[in-house]
């Protein structure tokens, strides 16, 4: 591994100010709110499915698109927010998803109009490539990968949305968007308010294009990349397709799958803090790899078509487990291999990446399903790539 990507954290301050814990905490709301409205589709996706008379891959292609812009526009805002900081681009990011939320109301009977307001609802999917250089930036080397995990428990908006989405969709089919839209203008004004750069944070001079192009000459760029497209991405990739195999496999209610994949997202939220603090003890790498290995033997156990209870159960919450892991320990290497200045620019390729992962999944299995009536196949993919993952991270990372 290259040592001249170290970060030079030896400016650091060995105490942390109150200002960070603020940011930190006004961060994960954010966070946490922008993602529910990223995934404002998915848990509705069964409705949408019978209303307009889709078929599974063309569900599946619904729910995917808001994760391939959200994923894809990383890589802007986080060069973005290197440039001009978190305190214009998360009450900024934040105010914008309000348009898209609002105009899935008049979309729902188009087909066509879901697909252009999904592409623009992937906004809200950007937000995590401004919070993770903020939080860095506050943070001593000795506590970034804890906090930085406890910013990424923000991904629980998508827990949040499949829960309560198709509950209060129940008391009016346009009242999730209404309120979604409220909380994220009340955010927009929080954030505003209180959240603040670090004072001596460094501003890069340069164009965007420059930078970008400087963090992805970076090798360990794309090698993180590659650990987060199967970690965070697999994350992703159950968030929206997950009540959609629930509903259609084991034959639950819209209600009930919702349920349960808001339970699985809620352990991936749990275990990721967990990752960044035992990042903060042992190497980044060995975290990552054991917890890609766990997610790689319980991908082969759901192959098997397990009944729900308890194997089916088990399996999905221990991979979920495995994979919030993962999803911290990855960006507590971020944090501790990349300059500071370039953390907005890698952070955006690499949560790109991250959200790529999670966009070919849904597709894939709506594919497979549709044409083998089965979703084995999918996990078992799934299992080879975290095997794949696993033997990188443990055979070549830990050298960084």
């Amino acid at each position: 591994m290259d040592t001249a990507v170290k970060t030079d954290d030896t400016a650091a301050p060995a105490a942390v100010p109150t200002a960070a814990y603020r940011n930190l905490v006004v961060a994960t709301v954010g966070f946490t709110l922008t993602f529910w409205a990223w995934n404002l589709i998915s848990p509705l996706g069964g409705d949408y499915r019978e209303r307009l008379g889709l078929s599974s891959f063309q569900q599946s292609l619904l729910v995917a698109v808001p994760v391939l812009v959200g994923s894809l526009g990383r890589i802007p805002v986080g060069a973005l927010t290197d440039r001009y900081g978190a305190r214009l681009m998360f009450p900024a990011v934040s105010a914008l998803t309000i348009v898209p939320v609002l105009l899935l109301i008049p979309a729902r009977g188009s087909y066509g109009a879901m697909l252009a307001v999904g592409f623009l609802l992937g906004l809200g999917g950007t937000t995590f490539a401004i919070g993770v250089p903020l939080v860095n930036s506050w943070f001593p080397p000795a506590k970034r990968g804890f906090a930085i995990g406890v910013f990424g428990m923000g991904m629980g908006g998508v827990a949040l949305s499949g829960y309560f989405t198709p509950r209060i969709a129940e008391h009016g089919a346009t009242l999730p968007f209404l309120v979604v839209a409220v909380a994220l203008a009340a955010y927009a004004v929080l954030a505003a308010l209180l959240i603040t750069d670090r004072p001596d944070r460094p501003v890069p001079s340069d164009s965007l294009i420059t930078r970008l192009g400087r963090a992805g000459r970076l090798r360990v760029t794309w090698e993180l990349s590659a650990l987060y497209a199967i970690g965070f991405g697999g994350i992703v990739a159950f968030g929206v397709y997950l009540p959609t195999y629930l509903k259609s496999w084991y034959d639950l209610s819209p209600t009930d799958a919702g349920t349960k994949a808001a339970g699985f997202a809620l352990v991936t939220v749990a275990f990721r803090p967990i990752g960044g603090w035992l990042s903060d003890r042992v190497h980044p790498a060995l975290v990552t790899a054991g917890a890609l290995g766990v997610v790689a033997l319980l991908a082969i156990v759901q192959a098997f078509d397990p009944p729900l209870y308890p194997g089916g159960t088990v399996a999905l919450l221990v991979m979920a487990a495995g994979l919030g892991t993962a999803s911290g320990s990855v960006f507590a290497l971020v944090a501790q291999v990349t300059p500071q200045a370039q953390v907005g620019s890698a952070t955006g390729i690499v949560g790109a990446m991250g959200g790529l992962g999670g966009f070919v999944p849904p597709l894939v299995m709506g594919a497979i399903y549709s044409a083998k009536d089965s979703y084995s196949i999918g996990f078992m993919l799934l299992s080879d790539l975290a095997l794949a993952g696993c033997v990188y991270a443990y055979g070549r990372m830990r050298t960084s």
